[in-house]
């Protein structure tokens, strides 16, 4: 695609990300923690119109699992492509900006993980060189409604080397 921008996004970000990608209070709580260093939300904007976003998740992970096992490791979460523009290679695009700010910040892997049923994700991130961690598939917290309730998932956790 032609066009096309892939940055951090900003604070004055917020109405279009919201407007086109929905999920206000999730775009308001990543630039929060942007802000604080604590995690970094790419966007993919074409033509001035805000298309995908993927947050790198630079704290301590929620998932205890993921803390004992991958200390210090990044996590990529929320990888979106609005619909109208799916099926582009856009996530690709999107994984390879994350993994290139990665890089470039000093680390050396990083992972995410994938809910068990969602598997044309997990073809995506296998074929990007991710690979399933070799301990068992851990809980993980989901967007739920729009009051902050949050739901769980069972998912694999995947992992990637960066260097």
């Amino acid at each position: 695609m032609r066009d096309l921008t892939i940055r951090p996004a900003l604070p004055d970000d917020l109405a279009s990300l919201t407007r086109r990608l929905g999920q206000d209070g999730y775009f308001a709580d990543r630039l929060d923690r942007q802000s604080e260093n604590r995690g970094v939300l790419l966007t993919a904007w074409h033509a001035d119109v805000v298309i995908g976003d993927v947050y790198l998740w630079l704290e301590p992970a929620e998932e205890p699992e993921i803390r004992e096992h991958l200390p210090g490791t990044p996590l990529v979460t929320h990888l979106e492509i609005h619909s109208e523009h799916r099926r582009r290679g856009l996530g690709t695009r999107l994984i390879g900006a994350a993994e290139e700010l990665l890089t470039a910040r000093g680390y050396d892997e990083v992972a995410l993980a994938v809910e068990l049923t969602n598997r044309a994700a997990a073809k995506l991130y296998d074929r990007l060189g991710y690979r399933e961690w070799p301990h068992p598939p851990v809980k993980c917290y989901a967007l739920g409604d729009h009051n902050g309730h949050r739901r769980a998932e069972i998912c694999n956790v995947m992992v990637k080397p960066l260097a």
